[in-house]
């Protein structure tokens, strides 16, 4: 039995709406296993703007060093997308992954059996996808100097720089090896070594990293090639590891290819605590405070949450197997139908949704059918 301290940030859009049905599931988690979860609230992303003139505010980042894990929302929206760049809600985000040093996120790709229907791809081509996306998150583009925009010869200019260092590489490729092992054993390293240096380094690093895990098969791929191979065999994948920008971009694709972008979640991981947890999808601003947005992907960081900050394995399968039986028992989320309409399915609300999960987390419904 074990007490544990989680910072909320909510932040943006539908960040709020998921994070209640969340922490909802965390309360069942702590009353069901004889735990107790402390919660502790900040601001981030345009919230905080609008209150405190940044992004990412002092006592918010304190507020994070001191808790177990942080449990964030989404942050962003067209409210702020006019603010300087020190300013807009995503440099909150990326500031609050520097800070913690939460170099490598995980972002697991399942095909759950009773959403095929969902997925724009075929039945047979999407069943059984399971696989997990280790994308190298504090380096490249986002992070590289010089970032910035100039004018030259009458032109307006703009320069992003993509770096990285081999300690950098090594330390994300080193867990994408070592989770691998724990799976099918296959580890996919994507880069664009036909045209980028530093996807030549990154080739060069994770060929050295391999020999440290005999058991481990690896192949690298082209990003594009996985890209197309993503919806043509995605079953094929086991552990994908890659740079930050081409991570960001194959996980939202991952997404598109079980059927919604609401469904995934994510653990950000440090070499020490607080990890961060969020779900994939952004603020979406259009359907905020409208009770319709799918809190599965914030309910699914939870077991994340659980499994790598907590180290509670069976408390992050009931969660997961609590949502995959509300899946099997038909209900769904407006983005969940699929594209011929809601047939035999049941559409809940944003929090009605939690319930079903709560509730059968609570009454333990997956394992006693």
């Amino acid at each position: 039995m074990g007490t544990y301290t989680i910072a909320l940030l909510p932040g943006d859009g539908i960040g709020p709406e998921v994070i209640t049905e969340a922490v909802k599931v965390l309360e069942v988690v702590g009353d069901s296993f004889g735990h107790t979860f402390r919660f502790s609230e900040g601001l981030i992303g345009g919230r905080a703007v609008d209150a405190t003139g940044f992004p990412l505010p002092p006592e918010t980042l304190d507020l994070c060093r001191g808790a177990d894990a942080v449990l964030l929302g989404a942050v962003g929206g067209p409210k702020w997308d006019g603010l300087p760049s020190a300013q807009r809600p995503e440099t909150g985000l990326l500031d609050l992954r520097k800070n913690l040093r939460v170099y490598a996120n995980l972002r697991p790709v399942v095909a759950y059996p009773s959403l095929v229907e969902a997925s724009p791809l075929r039945p047979e081509v999407v069943s059984g996808t399971d696989f997990l996306i280790v994308r190298e998150l504090t380096g490249g583009l986002y992070f590289g100097k010089p970032k910035e925009r100039t004018q030259r010869n009458g032109q307006r200019q703009a320069v992003d720089t993509l770096i990285y260092t081999e300690e950098e590489i090594g330390r994300v490729v080193h867990l994408a090896f070592g989770l691998a092992a724990q799976r099918r054993k296959l580890v996919t390293s994507v880069d664009k070594a036909n045209v980028l240096e530093s996807s030549r380094l990154w080739r060069e690093v994770v060929n050295e990293v391999a020999k440290g895990y005999p058991e481990v098969r690896l192949e690298h791929m082209l990003v594009d090639a996985c890209a197309m191979e993503m919806v043509r065999r995605p079953t094929r994948f086991d552990v994908i590891v890659t740079e930050n920008m081409f991570g960001d971009i194959l996980s939202d694709e991952g997404a598109g290819v079980v059927g919604s972008i609401g469904l995934l979640p994510s653990a950000s991981l440090g070499a020490s605590p607080p990890a961060l947890y969020e779900p994939v999808h952004g603020s979406a601003p259009d359907i905020a405070g409208q009770g319709i947005a799918n809190p599965l992907g914030a309910i699914l960081s939870v077991a994340l949450l659980l499994r790598h900050s907590c180290n509670l394995e069976a408390e992050a399968r009931a969660v997961e197997e609590a949502v995959a039986y509300v899946l099997s028992a038909g209900y769904r989320t407006r983005d969940l139908l699929p594209p011929v309409g809601a047939g035999e399915y049941k559409v809940v609300s944003t929090s009605q949704m939690g319930d079903m999960v709560a509730h059968a987390l609570k009454e333990n419904v997956p394992r006693k059918t």
